[in-house]
């Protein structure tokens, strides 16, 4: 199994629910008052909180939590955020890409240097590993969405570049530019989507062996826990039987 969504899939299941909602939610509620700070405070006229606000629906997350992180952004006292991201090497030499927004950035250097450090990686300056990755639209729908088949040719006549489909989900990829216009086009065709987001697509993915994979897993826990962590991506592939191990661990 090669990426990032296995390791979702994982620690999902080993996660508190309950903690686990509570820390997504004060993510995305971040994400939103940054977007709609930004921006205009109405999604129909900022793209980047209307993707917000639809990634905060496919986690259920609360209306009145929408509304407040939007107003939260109007306010004179609002937090100012920076977008920072960071760079480096993991155990067995995988390339981390960790995209943070951060209203103290000397604390969240400071925890993701020490995330690094303590199983076995290194940070790296900027621009270090991210040559190695490119940056994309991904949009999910739901398996029920439509068969594989007719996912494909909704996605070639978006103008997307890519399909991954499995018993689970969809998984379409379009150019980092294009998101907003293919996602629009997709629901227009299959519905709602589960999460629509830019993300790092590893060029080539490096293999993991067993020992550095639960090392490895561990930083990525470790960088996700933090509150000022958005999103974390590697290049990593790592081969069922791991996967199943680590699941039942």
């Amino acid at each position: 199994m090669a990426g990032h969504s296995q390791f979702k899939n994982i620690m999902h299941k080993k996660g508190a629910a309950d903690a686990r909602r509570s820390k997504v939610f004060g993510k995305l509620a971040r994400e939103i008052t940054v977007a709609a700070k930004t921006g205009m405070p109405d999604p129909k006229m900022n793209p980047r909180l209307r993707l917000a606000i639809q990634n905060a629906r496919a986690e259920n997350m609360p209306k009145d939590n929408i509304e407040r992180a939007i107003k939260k952004a109007q306010g004179g006292d609002a937090d100012t955020f920076e977008e920072i991201r960071y760079e480096g090497y993991g155990p067995g030499g995988i390339a981390i890409i960790v995209e943070t927004l951060t209203d103290n950035r000397n604390r969240t250097a400071s925890a993701v240097r020490a995330a690094f450090t303590k199983h076995g990686g290194a940070l790296g300056e900027t621009g270090s590993v991210s040559f190695m990755f490119d940056r994309v639209g991904e949009i999910a729908f739901p398996a029920g969405a439509g068969s594989a088949d007719a996912v494909m040719e909704a996605a070639i006549e978006a103008g997307a570049d890519d399909v991954q489909s499995s018993d689970e989900e969809h998984v379409i990829v379009c150019a980092f530019g294009a998101i907003g216009e293919v996602s629009e086009a997709l629901a227009e065709r299959l519905g709602e989507a589960t999460s629509v987001k830019v993300v790092w697509k590893p060029q080539t993915l490096t293999p993991v062996d067993d020992e550095r994979a639960e090392t490895l897993f561990k930083l990525i826990a470790q960088l996700e826990d933090d509150d000022d962590v958005q999103a974390v991506f590697g290049n990593f592939e790592i081969s069922d039987a791991a996967m199943e191990r680590l699941s039942a661990a």
